[in-house]
């Protein structure tokens, strides 16, 4: 089980992730909420552990941002903040749990596992969703975010952009498209596969700098960063 901790107290962040990994997790620890977002857009972890009062962007507000588009993943409240407002506040941004400290690690452990022992096996799984840069594809629920946001798609844009985010950056061909997200309904001498390209990119790519859906001339298409 891989748990990521927000905490800029490096002492207490080192002691933390050496007690968790002594009882079989494995615990990377992130100093402030701005790299803490970046990190999980780029990896999959089972629980989060953040505490409030931490530089650039505050524990509640990464709660906030990681439900927007993780609504499984269970999330515990570290913080020194004890009042009920408090608690109030972080539970309204969907936590999971909440420790004052300072609190006895053996009680935070006790609550890790009991969060992790509710996690339904249907639940969604690392293989049912596509992380590409900000970009992340839910193919259970059918939903697509991109820099933390929602953003609506068609069944068949869907269709399409799973199969390209799937291949992770090789280049399709029209004529591979055709066949498995049209399966052959259509003559490939049209132009619907561009024309459904330029949906996704009008939606995608069009109000982010770092564009994600690329031609690569005379071979077909490919989804990268790069």
């Amino acid at each position: 089980m891989n748990i990521l901790l927000l905490e800029d107290d490096l002492i207490l962040s080192a002691e933390l992730c050496k007690f968790l990994e002594s009882n079989n997790f494995t615990c990377d620890k992130i100093y402030d909420g701005e790299t803490f977002i970046r990190q999980i857009k780029n990896n999959t972890y089972d629980l989060y552990l953040l505490d409030i009062n931490v530089p650039k962007i505050n524990g509640l507000d990464v709660c906030q941002t990681i439900r927007s588009f993780d609504k499984n993943t269970p999330i515990i409240i570290i913080s020194a903040y004890g009042d009920l407002s408090d608690k109030k506040d972080a539970f309204t941004r969907l936590a999971d749990d909440y420790l004052v400290k300072p609190f006895q690690f053996e009680e935070l452990l006790l609550r890790v596992n009991s969060l992790l022992r509710r996690k339904a096996p249907s639940e969604t799984t690392d293989q049912d969703i596509i992380r590409i840069d900000d970009l992340i594809v839910n193919k259970t629920e059918q939903k697509v975010y991109r820099g933390g946001n929602e953003i609506s798609l068609t069944l068949k844009e869907f269709q399409l952009l799973v199969y390209l985010a799937a291949a992770q950056g090789r280049t399709v061909s029209k004529q591979q498209i055709t066949e498995h997200v049209w399966e052959h309904n259509f003559n490939t001498n049209t132009n619907t596969v561009e024309v459904y390209i330029n949906f996704l990119r009008k939606k995608i790519d069009k109000d982010f700098k770092v564009k994600l859906i690329h031609t690569r001339s005379g071979f077909g298409y490919y989804l990268s960063p790069l």
